[in-house]
């Protein structure tokens, strides 16, 4: 959930090269309106969005940093993707790329002309003057991918790397790497050749989010439509069109419709009528997770991955337009990663705050001693084949809570909390609880369902949205349940209706 006191406690307005930003007033007449700024972004977001608080736990748990840290990166990182598309237009062919850094995620914009800087910093992002642009970095890396059928084997990848404004070519033989691109009539000014251990391979033996089966076993990425047909985005590697599915349960699901592998790493299956597509994330330990859409966050962004091996993890984006060499070929296009991976994750869901980043497509390493990963990114996918990204897969709350097998009211001042049906809680068997939660018109309020392990309260589910109502469900198993209610903003009586197992 955001906390607004998190924001100004976790989050630093950082202007490099510049004396103090200009304000609005001092726009001159006849000159473009300004972009938003990140802190109107920021009040934006805070009003209109809150993280859940399994995605927090994830993030803290996995890129360290306390949770107002997490929940300010996750505030930040989205004001970011919302001020970042304005500032690269408004330098054109003078963008030299962007990201964000540092344990609450700084928005960074960089540029190769020097009388841009003043008015990036009306934005609040620290800013970079940098020699050479993005487009200049992109064409040499394109020129790279021409040349993918001469490549070496013992380079793993290459990636244009923002942050150093370089081309990076990673590389099992440094000496045959570099005479690979002194022999590509790339500057070598614009490449840099690192040593590297990397051994990409695609994740055949996998799932993500949920299983399927096809002979072997791959992930589901994220459901899409297709005009009035349903299904889901993969990775590519999984199956050819005309390749039958069955569902995590065995049952019959669905056909591949399109697929590209290598070259690229994308398919989508269209389902039968037994399966409905919803816009909704596994993220295991961090509950069901909905999806809003899909917004590319920038550099540097968290970002975290859903796979039955691994299950839920998460990490950052390292870098855009990646070209990646696996046995089976090239792959280009490709998002790179610090998410750890392991055979058994392939084609899952890469997701960052609610928006749909991509499907795993493979990686090197593993999730003990670290890896890196990489994903094809789902716009692509969306586009290539005409396909719309299904969103927001939480069904809207019953009015009054009607229906359900216990109802409880109360009344709660802002911030203030309430436990149903008491502090000690409820008896269930093993099987699905019901949540519906009804607030007081125009307040925040929010239900947590929380399971006791030996002296602990652990929240197994919850409804987080920025409204008065929530409703979910969860199953688990048997033990002690309770719910407890809390008033994110507003005062107020509530009604909670609960059905046990």
């Amino acid at each position: 959930m955001l906390r607004r006191s998190a924001v100004t406690a976790g989050f630093a307005l950082a202007v490099a090269m510049v004396a103090a930003p200009a304000t609005a007033a001092q726009q001159g007449p006849g000159e473009p309106a300004a972009p938003p700024t990140l802190a109107e972004a920021r009040t934006l977001v805070q009003a209109t969005a809150k993280p859940s608080p399994g995605l927090v736990d994830a993030i803290r748990r996995d890129l360290g940093g306390t949770g107002e840290q997490a929940t300010a990166r996750l505030i930040n990182e989205a004001a970011a993707a919302k001020v970042e598309p304005a500032l690269r237009g408004q330098l054109g062919a003078s963008f030299a790329g962007s990201w964000v850094t540092g344990p609450t995620s700084d928005l960074v914009i960089a540029t190769s002309d020097s009388t841009k800087v003043a008015s990036l910093a009306r934005s609040g992002a620290e800013v970079k003057l940098f020699k050479n642009s993005l487009a200049t970095l992109d064409a040499a890396k394109e020129q790279l991918d021409r040349l993918v059928s001469s490549a070496p084997k013992s380079i793993p990848s290459w990636y244009v790397d923002v942050p150093s404004n370089s081309v990076v070519v990673l590389a099992g033989d440094v000496a045959e790497a570099r005479a690979f691109v002194d022999g590509s009539g790339v500057d070598g000014a614009l490449v840099r050749v690192e040593a590297s251990q990397e051994r990409p391979r695609p994740l055949y033996d996998v799932r993500g989010g949920d299983a399927y089966y096809m002979g072997g076993r791959c992930s589901v990425g994220f459901s899409v439509t297709r005009g009035t047909q349903g299904g889901f985005a993969t990775a590519g590697h999984c199956g050819t069109p005309g390749t039958a599915t069955q569902g995590y349960n065995r049952v019959a699901q669905g056909t591949f419709q399109g697929s590209s592998f290598p070259g690229n790493d994308y398919a989508w299956v269209a389902v039968n009528a037994n399966w409905t597509p919803t816009g909704v994330v596994n993220g295991y330990s961090a509950g069901i997770l909905p999806v809003t859409g899909s917004t590319q966050q920038v550099v540097g962004s968290s970002i975290c991955r859903s796979g039955s091996t691994t299950q839920y993890r998460c990490g950052t984006i390292s870098q855009h337009n990646t070209s990646v060499t696996y046995p089976e070929g090239t792959i280009t296009g490709l998002t790179r990663t610090t998410v750890c991976a392991e055979p058994g994750d392939s084609g899952g869901s890469y997701i960052s705050g609610s928006q749909a980043q991509g499907v795993t497509s493979g990686g090197s390493g593993n999730c003990t001693s670290g890896g890196t990963t990489y994903h094809q990114p789902i716009n692509e996918i969306l586009s290539v084949y005409g396909l719309t990204l299904v969103t927001n897969g939480t069904p809207p709350p019953p009015t009054g809570c009607s229906g359900y097998q216990n109802s409880y009211t109360g009344s709660l001042t802002s911030n203030a909390n309430a436990y149903q049906p008491g502090t000690s809680g409820y008896s269930a068997g093993a099987g699905v609880h019901r949540v519906c939660l009804d607030g007081p018109n125009g307040t925040d309020y929010d239900a947590y369902l929380q399971k006791l392990s030996g002296s602990t309260w652990t929240t197994v589910a919850s409804g987080t949205t920025p409204n008065p109502d929530e409703a979910f469900t969860y199953t688990g198993t048997a033990g002690t349940y309770r719910v407890r209610v809390h008033a994110y903003s507003g005062s107020g009586s509530y009604t909670l209706g609960l059905t046990r197992p």
